[in-house]
């Protein structure tokens, strides 16, 4: 056990260390680091007991991987899929197989090599979006870019975690005598009993009866309870804590105690994770900047080198401009904490030689202190070669205006049009500069600005207005707007332009009721037209598309209802088709 002095010296610790680093506008992962490398066994020796610290402090994994599965909303993944699953996987095959690659050409047998690539293929997700965070970058191209390729990277680390006690060497001895299929049917045997059994059968109705007893510790204890029981039931099986604690989180990740719950735990994860960080600084080889100094800044400047051409490439791949897909490069370089997990975890199953799991902790530690300092020296550099292609959003006063336009694009133009035609005053608000100032050539009056943030909302008359147009084209920002405008100005009526189906589902969610479907009325009309060209009657061309809408609009709210149950949405599909292909069926005329 850890006594009270030492519990003492490890808050202390961390209380210091991560205030000062945060002072210096460095990440707080990196005091806790720090705070162990001082505490530790290379620093002042305050505390020895560094593995029992880190057998403690490894459920802070545990419950990092449950919220994490809690935030993953089937809705939010299929909103950013391309980004997600497209530029997210990209990057990180590309940078583990150049790492894991360069890793094998140094000596290390495949699998070490194979772990280490994607280990250091990752990026820390709170020092990169605080960074942006800072920097406004968030709502950018890159900024996108980056929260898209971060969030498949904490996705991609379940599967690794999940397999790397199947890959220690006492695990493959037991593999190799001829059950192989031991260690993948006990996977298939939790997934199945914690998704089936314990999600629809246990979890939920059990959290249901603890919330009517309305005692706020109780329901802590019960969602603690939760990810205990999960996580023991992966480790019985041998498999990581972890991947039971994450199946958990995505159980309960669209469930009315999504936030309660990630609200209760965030303080134990916080804590415990801090703790962790402090473990592995106390166990980093310091001894190794004296014996390889060479070696270590060779393998993080190799580090950086790496991942700032592969990611800036992919980004010019994923058609991102040339000066958004090297700031999305320099915003990704670092190494994550999820390399300290990573590498600490193999080192303990034997994968790892302990000096090789010594130096990449170091080297991690290092660019993510470098990575911050790279990335303010590029934007340095941006601004001597290239003009400022930015500007500060216009100054809008407006009063008495009864008609917001946020987003001035096709859709934003007609409605616009329409109303200058019949003489009511409208603000529009565009966050693109550029076509901003093209449209404003044509005597359009247009601001520009970011029709998602508050400030510029109220500065755009929110308050007095009575209705807003939602034309963005962006399905985050416009989604996001939604979300703002619903809960500051109530009273505002809100008429959005949807892109597709999960959009109109987000923008339900958020509370909007006016939903117009992009190209869905022009679509009509052309299948009007069709029609009539084939022979019907105007009148019954209309009458055919009239009944179509009806019913489409039936089965988009009935879709709503079930749009997180795979199984129920599909049904509700085919069941809508069947029900409209007997709708016409009944008006064609008897077969001559």
């Amino acid at each position: 056990m850890i006594s009270l002095a030492q519990t003492a010296i490890l808050l202390a610790a961390a209380v210091v260390a991560v205030s000062l680093f945060r002072f210096l506008r460095l990440s707080s992962i990196l005091g806790y680091v720090a705070a162990g490398l001082v505490i530790g066994p290379w620093g002042l020796n305050l505390i020895g007991e560094v593995g029992r610290i880190l057998q403690v402090s490894q459920f802070g994994i545990v419950l990092l991987l449950f919220i994490i599965g809690l935030e993953l909303q089937p809705t939010r993944l299929w909103v950013m899929r391309r980004v997600v699953f497209g530029l997210g996987a990209a990057q990180v095959l590309s940078c583990a197989a150049l790492l894991g690659l360069a890793t094998w050409a140094l000596g290390e047998p495949p699998i070490p090599a194979a772990i280490i690539g994607f280990g250091l293929s990752l990026s820390s997700t709170p020092l990169v979006l605080q960074v942006l965070a800072e920097r406004g970058q968030l709502k950018t191209q890159q900024g996108r870019a980056a929260f898209g390729i971060l969030l498949f990277q904490d996705l991609a680390v379940l599967p690794v975690l999940a397999v790397l006690p199947l890959l220690s060497p006492l695990e493959q001895a037991h593999a190799a005598s001829g059950a192989w299929w031991v260690p993948l049917l006990k996977l298939v045997a939790v997934i199945l009993v914690v998704i089936i059994g314990g999600g629809r059968l246990l979890l939920r109705p059990a959290l249901r009866v603890v919330a009517r007893v309305r005692v706020v510790e109780v329901f802590t204890a019960a969602a603690l309870l939760t990810v205990i029981l999960t996580a023991l039931l992966a480790n019985l099986v041998g498999l990581s804590m972890a991947l039971g604690a994450f199946l958990a989180g995505v159980l309960l990740a669209d469930s009315e105690f999504r936030h309660e719950l990630e609200a209760d735990l965030e303080p134990f994860k916080g804590l415990l994770l801090g703790l962790f960080f402090v473990a592995v600084g106390m166990s980093a080889n310091l001894g190794l900047f004296r014996s390889e100094p060479l070696t270590l800044l060779a393998l993080t400047a190799g580090l950086l080198v790496i991942k700032v051409l592969a990611v800036t490439v992919l980004g010019r791949l994923a058609r991102l401009r040339p000066d958004a897909a090297w700031r999305l490069g320099f915003a990704l370089p670092a190494g994550g904490e999820f390399a300290f997990v990573l590498f600490t975890l193999a080192a303990s199953q034997q994968i790892l030689d302990q000096r090789v799991a010594d130096l990449l902790v170091l080297a991690v530690t290092l660019s993510m202190m470098l990575g911050p300092l790279l990335q303010l020296a590029h934007e340095a550099l941006l601004k001597r070669r290239v003009p400022a292609s930015t500007r500060p959003f216009d100054a809008i006063d407006e009063h008495d205006i009864p008609v917001i336009i946020a987003g001035f694009g096709r859709f934003g133009q007609i409605v616009a049009r329409v109303l200058r035609v019949k003489g009511l005053p409208f603000t529009a608000l565009d966050s693109n500069q550029t076509h901003v100032d093209f449209v404003r050539r044509f005597g359009n009056k247009v601001y520009y600005g970011d029709a998602s943030r508050l400030d510029l909302l109220r500065a755009a008359g929110a308050e007095s207005a009575r209705i807003l147009v939602l034309a963005i084209d962006d399905v985050d920002a416009s989604t996001r707007t939604a979300i703002l405008a619903r809960e500051q100005f109530p009273h505002l009526k809100v008429f959005a332009r949807a892109r597709n189906r999960q959009h109109a589902f987000a923008l339900k969610d958020a509370g909007v009721t006016n939903l117009i479907r992009e190209t869905y009325g022009s679509s009509l009309e052309m299948a009007a037209a069709v029609l009539e060209a084939l022979g019907e009657t105007p009148a019954a061309a209309r009458e055919a598309v009239r009944r179509f809408r009806q019913a489409d609009e039936a089965t988009l709210e009935a879709q709503y209802q079930v749009k997180d149950d795979a199984e129920k949405f599909l049904a509700t599909s085919r069941e809508a088709a069947q029900q409209l292909e007997k709708l016409f069926d009944a008006d064609r005329p008897p077969a001559q």
